[in-house]
Formats: structure tokens, sequence, C-alpha cells
């Protein structure tokens, strides 16, 4: 039971972690750069409201005595409760981590590790009082804390671990003699804090950065030095003023919808790490210094909501993963904080299934009366230019479409400006098959782009004029021009020029959902006869017939049909690169996806236009008119 909790909470983000280290070395394009920040203001003395008694780091006493007194009145918190008391068992004879780099530059697994087993273990300890919780979280503090060091030079790994200290001190601090606490400060102190104060002193990239490192580290060293204030209040206060300085720079992406352009499992990762910084300053301190009021940040919850379909899948853009199987406790805290009781009955079924410690700090008091899933029909995020619309809201075999223009320089960004996926009939139709093996050479860096995955052409949109050079341009932006949220006929339209202003092509992508139907029709301009693909990733088989094709996948069919050009017929083909495509050794053989294209390999002005229909051949068709007229 504790490796599969383990594992929720941290197989995407060893994932994110790979990635984000060897991007931080060239932190490039809009979004890394940093934004227009207004500073928070920040007082001499930060730790002047300290509260001096443990714990205080995410929770007080009072805060677990109401939780145990909710387990006593309902169930379903009993239930969290002994399902993570269950996993804490599970570790009560289970060795120690030990130190490693199975790579040879991160400790990061090790970190995660740790601080899954103390707060499991701490939970525990909390909601029962017993002592073996309190012997096992030392055995493990005991042990990484006579590491040789926390490997500051992968300072997530720093961070990670202090995070899990922090934890550890504190809630089962009055477990702990004098010579222990001693000791775990000690190493907070010397293996976490001074390693920070270290970065922050030369200015380290992280400490400017605007992605999400920058919380991740920021929201350890935090956690650290609110553990330790009591003790270390000069070292403590340093630590708060430099991340207190630093977190602006990432908390302003949430501006001003409260969209991540990393996409939606790095937005489960980054705002993991705010909401954990945000509620220890609170609870420790009673002020968050208004790094919670950042503009955005209060309707960002609804942000995984919206990208989500309704087979719990995302809109998994940039690197994300399809599955929404991560925990995200975060929900519950946002929720509470800013009355958006739909985003905590979105976490409940996680909760419910796979308890996260967290889940139960900060979700118990929702499961009283569980409130009603709301998630939006249509939604448009404006900074990263993507919209979602469906066609029901809590119907399982509902439409859903999650289209985006965006910025190819987002980090973890892919070519995929136009992309969009497409559920219907309780099926994923149109797919994004993600990311590819993080170790594959250059992979990110000069070669990044010579990976099918990281390309436009594995992704449902357009290639034109295809050769072994990038098939869109790595720094096109592409917004979202028109947008309509009538309901049963919402629409968007990107302007993709940019990404295709090597050839001068101009180029306008609208999907629109009618009813169950969605429409995509592009409309492309070439000063000179171009070659132009457009593509369709799907799990399921596929009959091509002339302009229609049958996609069949677990007892169901989605019906596709070119409406526009009339000479445009389907193809089938394997997700692979094409003919003139670069196809790097290594790479993922894609073996149980099919690609839906049309061909037009010489052609000036076009309007393409596709009709998915789900289910019966006979719904109505669409008049096909310029996107410039859909209202």
């Amino acid at each position: 039971m504790f490796s599969s909790l383990f594992t929720q909470t941290t197989r995407f983000a060893l994932k994110v972690v790979c990635l984000s280290t060897l991007l931080s070395l060239a932190v490039s394009g809009a979004y890394a750069q940093s934004p227009t920040v207004t500073p928070i203001k920040i007082p001499d003395n930060p730790l002047q409201t300290l509260r001096s008694v443990h714990p205080r780091i995410m929770a007080n006493a009072e805060d677990f005595a109401a939780i145990r007194k909710m387990a006593a009145e309902n169930p379903d918190v009993a239930t969290m409760i002994e399902s993570n008391r269950k996993s804490a068992d599970g570790l009560l004879k289970a060795p120690p981590r030990k130190y490693e780099l199975p790579d040879g530059k991160r400790l990061l697994s090790t970190s995660r590790w740790v601080r899954s087993y103390v707060m499991t273990l701490g939970m525990a300890y909390q909601m029962t009082g017993d002592k073996r919780y309190a012997d096992r979280i030392w055995l493990e503090l005991e042990n990484a804390g006579n590491f040789k060091d926390w490997n500051p030079p992968h300072f997530l790994d720093t961070a990670e671990m202090t995070y899990g200290f922090a934890v550890g001190y504190d809630w089962a601090y009055d477990a702990w003699t004098p010579e222990q606490r001693a000791f775990i400060r000690r190493a907070i102190v010397e293996k976490g804090l001074n390693a920070g104060m270290s970065s922050y002193e030369k200015g380290d990239w992280w400490v400017k950065a605007s992605n999400n490192w920058n919380q991740v580290c920021n929201g350890g060293m935090i956690l650290g030095a609110l553990a330790v204030a009591d003790e270390e209040p000069e070292l403590a206060n340093d630590i708060l003023r430099h991340a207190l300085t630093s977190l602006p720079l990432s908390m302003k992406q949430y501006s001003p919808d409260g969209g991540w352009g990393e996409g939606p499992s790095y937005w489960v990762y980054t705002t993991n790490y705010a909401v954990s910084f945000l509620s220890a300053l609170d609870k420790s301190l009673g002020t968050d210094f208004g790094l919670s009021k950042t503009p955005g940040f209060s309707l960002t919850g609804d942000f995984p909501l919206a990208l989500t379909g309704p087979l719990r899948r995302m809109f998994n853009f940039a690197d994300s993963s399809e599955q929404w199987d991560s925990s995200s406790p975060q929900l519950f805290w946002l929720a509470t904080k800013f009355n958006k009781p739909g985003q905590a009955a979105f976490q409940l079924a996680n909760a419910l299934r796979k308890p996260h410690p967290l889940d139960i700090l900060w979700g118990a008091s929702w499961l009283q009366n569980p409130p009603a899933p709301s998630n939006p029909l249509t939604a448009r995020y404006l900074k990263t230019d993507v919209v979602t619309m469906r066609s029901d809201q809590s119907d399982p075999n509902a439409t859903f479409v999650g289209f985006k223009g965006g910025d190819n320089t987002v980090n973890h960004g892919h070519l995929d400006l136009g992309s969009f996926v497409l559920d219907a009939l309780g099926q994923r139709w149109a797919l994004d098959l993600g990311g590819d093996d993080y170790n594959l050479p250059g992979y990110f860096g000069k070669e990044r782009w010579t990976y099918f995955r990281m390309r436009a052409e594995s992704h449902n949109t357009l290639v034109i004029n295809p050769s072994a050079l990038p098939d869109q341009n790595p720094k096109a932006k592409a917004p979202i021009v028109q947008f309509g949220d009538k309901p049963g006929a919402s629409f968007a339209v990107a302007d993709l020029s940019n990404a295709y202003d090597a050839h001068k092509i101009k180029a306008q992508r609208g999907v629109r959902l009618l009813g169950t139907q969605v429409l995509v029709q592009d409309e492309i301009s070439a000063p000179a006869p171009a070659n132009a693909w457009w593509f369709m990733h799907t799990g399921a088989t596929i009959e091509a017939n002339g302009s229609s094709a049958t996609l069949r996948l677990n007892g169901q069919t989605l019906t596709a049909r070119i409406l526009s050009p009339a000479n445009a017929r389907f193809e089938v083909m394997d997700a692979q690169p094409l003919p003139s495509s670069p196809n790097p050794a290594g790479q993922r053989k894609n073996e149980d996806v099919r690609k839906l294209a049309i061909h037009l390999p010489d052609t000036s002005q076009t309007r393409i236009a596709v009709l998915f229909t789900p289910g019966s051949t006979n719904a109505n068709q669409p008049t096909v008119e310029p996107l410039q007229n859909w209202k």
C-alpha cells in the first residue's frame, strides 16, 4: 500500500526534475523570463509573529485534534486515517534510505522517499500518539542526517530533504529528546539552510527563475527555516527574507487567471509546494506576506479541473502525463482558502481512493458535507492560450476537447501549437503522446527538436513543408484570437502563423464544439505551393474510406469526415517520423498509436475542415464558413 502512496506523489515529480535540471542551464523564452514583478513588503524581522510552540508546519495541535474528532464522527475521515496508518505500519520494519545518486547527479529519489516516509509516519503519530511511528521517523532522520550532504549541486534534492526534516522535527517534536532535537536542527541548518544561503548569496539560477524550481526550492527553505526559527532566529530570518524576495518571480506566473504554462502535471508539482509554504507561513507566522494574493492565484485551483476531461484524463500538453493519478491535496487548501467547493469535490475522488497525509490535513473538513463536482463547460486561459470545451459537466460519455495555441519557448514545451485532444463516449480518441526518454542524448539541448515526440509531426496539428529542421518555429507564439462560450456551440481560433513563418505562411486553426460533435478547421495561405500535412494521433483502429474514416476503440465508434477541401482524402500512418525528418536512435516506437492524416502536397490557399461525430454517422453536418465569421 505504501508503495502506491509514494508512487502517486513521486513518479511524475522525478520526471519533472530530470527535465527541469537540464533545462535550467538555459532557461529560455517568455515563460522563463521574469515578468514585471511587484515585490511584496517584507518586514525587517519576518519572525516577529512566530508561533513559539510545535507543531506549526502546515498544522498546529488544534488542527490535528480537530481531525481526530472528525474521525470519530465521520467514517470517511476514519477510513483515510486508517489507510495512512496501514501505510505507516508497512514502514516500521523498512530499512532507512541510502545515500545514492543513481545517475551520478541526483539524490532526489532518496530525498523524496525520506519526505514521504516522514509525512506518512508523522500523520500516523499525530492521529494515534503511538511512539513507534516517531521512533521510525527518528531512524530515518538520524540516517539521512548523517549523510555527507544533501547534494546541493542539484538543489531540488536539498530542498526536498529539508522539507521532510522540517515536518519530522515539527510533527513529532514532543517525542524527541533534547539530544534528538539538537541533532535534527543541526542537520536542517548545516545541510539544508546553509546550502540555501549559499545559493541565495551567489544568485544561483533557481533563485531568479520563474518556473517550478523557484517554488520548490524556496518552499523547502521556508519550511526548514520555520521549523528551527526559535533556536536559529538570525539564519531563519535571512532565509525568509531571501525566499520572500525570490518567490514573486514564480508566483507571478499564475497571473492573470490561474493558468500554468508548464502544463497541468507541472501545475500539480509546483502548486503542491506553493500551498505547502503558504500554509506553513500562515500557521507559523499568521501571514503569508501577501503571496496568496498574487493575481490569478485565487483562481488557479480551477486550472486542473478545466483541463481534465470526463475520463479524468488531462489535456496533457507540455510534457504532462495524461492520467490524473497524482495526488493534489493542495486543491483542498485552495478550496478552503478561496471558497471553491468544486475544487474540493474534484480531489475527494483521489483522497478517498489513495489518501495522501495532506489530504487528511486539508481535506477532512470537506468530508463533513461533501460538495458536488462542477467542472466548467468552457474555460479559456489567456497567458497559456489554452481552451477546453465539454458537452456536459457530469456525463462520463460527454464530448471533451482541449485545444492550445501557446508559446513554444515554455519550459517543458513541445512544438505543439494548434494541437488538441478529444474525448467522447468514454474514450480518448485524439491523444497527446507525451514526452520521451529524458536520458536520450541531447534531449534538452540542441538535439531536442530532432526527437519525434517533441516535434509538431507527433501532435494533432499541421506540418507544412516538412524537413529535418524543426517543424514549427521553436520561438513561435500562437494566441487565441477568437473565443465563444455559447452552450452547445463554443469555439476558439488560434493564429498559428508565427509557427510557420519560415515559409511566410499564414495559418489559423479553429476548434468548435457543436453539441457532441467537434469541428476542426484550418485556413492556410502560402505565397508559393506548400506541402501540407494534417495529423491526428489515436489509439483507435482506423478504417479510412476517402473523405471519411471510422475509428473504433473499446467497442465505441467515432466518425471523421472531411468537409473541405473536396479533393482531400484520409490516410492512415504509423506514428513515426516522416521520411524527411530526423530519426535518432533510442526513441520510443509508439507501436500502439496510429495517425489519421490528410496530405495536400501542392497547396497555396486551402481550408481544411474535419468533423468528428461520436457514434451515429447520421448527425447534422454543419456548413463550412470562414473562421472570421465564427460566432
